[in-house]
């Protein structure tokens, strides 16, 4: 039959195209067929044609050799594990901007550059003085989170109050508390007696605030009180890298390609090596950012805009992700797809990955329906136990009800690299990286023309 001939023919050229062996016979089947049978072909046939017009072939711009260039430079020795607050990591992100800047993509609202500069603050106290109903008292129950250097609070002070109860997470219910930027005086159960202290570490690491959190531990606050505390207010900077693709019919909609840029730096010398090269983790998915970014920016016919985006410390608190979420309308961001480890092969070998939070929206199935016939599989998440849809860059724009997800295939329960001195590019499959980054691509082409938009995530399956 000519249509289940067409079928299978089609399919063949399409895992030929994923693959990167697909040759000129391959179009020329499609150009030769007659009209008559191509009302046969499904979907996924007119997917591949599109994506091999105007001489954009996907296997010669996202090739294995340019993965592994790109993959090299990254997680080279003299990049130093690019951790946060050093020259290497800057090194790594002068280079992302230049990967960006030959693919033409424009800077983030007509900036200067493609820098996404903003600040993390650590205020370190000095002093802390505390009297309850006019007398001194003991400050080990008292703990003032804040950005300012000197401050001075009392009862009077017109703080909002809140109430940390035996059985929450202290940590959580005391990070909300900090990161809403409001005054909070907050009562805590003297059931976290033990951790109590620790909610100095929440000074350790914040984005600056007008806001201060004053915790104590006990039951409620006396009658009057006063607490006099003194910081010394340390500012450190750090940097995301984006790049933009305006869209054509949808420019207001967004769909972001993310992954993160920094690693754990230099550790101690372990025989020969120092270096947290970060191969893996995640200059794979940096790789993948710039190899969509040129991709589509060859491609040029995408109806949303397009963000591609490169999150700096992630590994040290997911604060370059938390950063762009809040300069984002989370109501206008379609997609996001965030690319996390896919150097090595997936639980299920080669051609296949999987999604985070699977279950949460519908984008899985519109990113395997794409897919139809190619022969690479997107699956759920196979390790929920480590939470990993709550762990990655995803996440912040995901609470916001962003279909934000992260793409992934590491063995996240067998990863014999992960976080170690040992996660060089030696170690990548970077053929299998291109054919994950091809399919990445495709299975993204109805969401970034307009035609798909997945549901979003739900407050309810959030925590």
């Amino acid at each position: 039959m000519p249509g289940a001939r067409n079928r299978r023919a089609g399919r063949s050229c399409l895992r030929n195209y994923l693959n990167g062996t697909e040759n000129r016979q391959d179009i020329n089947i499609f150009i030769a067929m007659k009209k008559s049978a191509l009302k046969h072909l499904p979907a996924f046939l007119f997917l591949f044609i599109s994506f091999t017009g105007k001489g954009q072939s996907i296997d010669k711009i996202i090739s294995q050799a340019e993965t592994e260039r790109i993959v090299s430079v990254l997680a080279a020795d003299d990049m130093r594990g690019r951790k946060v607050y050093t020259p290497d990591i800057d090194r790594a992100a002068a280079f992302i901007e230049s990967e960006f800047k030959a693919a033409g993509l424009k800077t983030w609202k007509g900036a200067a550059d493609y820098k996404q500069d903003f600040s993390i603050v650590s205020p370190k106290q000095v002093s802390m003085d505390v009297t309850e109903n006019g007398q001194a008292a003991s400050a080990t129950a008292w703990v003032v989170v804040t950005c300012t250097a000197k401050v001075h609070f009392t009862e009077a002070s017109g703080f909002e109050k809140a109430d940390i109860k035996a059985g929450q997470n202290l940590f959580q219910e005391a990070q909300k508390l900090v990161r809403s930027g409001k005054n909070y005086f907050v009562n805590v159960d003297t059931s976290f007696t033990k951790n109590f202290s620790r909610l100095s570490n929440l000074k350790r690491q914040m984005f600056s605030s007008t806001g201060s959190v004053v915790f104590r531990l006990g039951e409620g606050f006396p009658a009057k009180f006063t607490v006099d505390a003194v910081h010394d207010i340390v500012s450190m900077r750090l940097r995301n890298v984006i790049g933009i693709l305006p869209g054509k019919s949808k420019k207001e909609e967004y769909v972001v390609f993310s992954g993160h840029y920094d690693h754990l730096g230099v550790g101690k010398v372990n025989g020969t090596d120092s270096i947290f090269n970060g191969a893996n983790d995640d200059a794979a998915g940096t790789t993948a950012v710039i190899m969509l970014a040129k991709y589509f920016a060859a491609l040029h016919n995408n109806e949303r805009t397009l963000v591609f985006v490169t999150f700096t410390a992630e590994e040290s608190g997911g604060y370059g992700s938390q950063y762009f979420s809040r300069q984002m309308d989370a109501g206008k961001v379609m997609a996001m797809f965030n690319i996390e480890m896919i150097g090595t092969e997936s639980k299920w070998g080669k051609d296949a990955a999987y999604i985070t939070g699977y279950e949460k929206t519908n984008m899985g199935e519109i990113l395997q329906s794409n897919l139809e016939g190619s022969g690479f599989t997107f699956h759920p998440d196979p390790y929920p136990q480590q939470n990993l849809f709550y762990r990655s860059d995803n996440a912040t724009l995901a609470r916001l009800g962003v279909p934000a997800h992260t793409i992934s295939t590491s063995k996240m329960d067998s990863e014999p690299n992960y976080h170690k001195m040992s996660d060089e590019v030696s170690t990548l499959d970077t053929e299998n990286m291109a054919r994950i980054i091809r399919s990445v691509a495709i299975s993204a082409k109805t969401i970034i023309s307009g035609q798909a938009t997945p549901t979003r995530v739900n407050a309810a399956d959030l925590r």
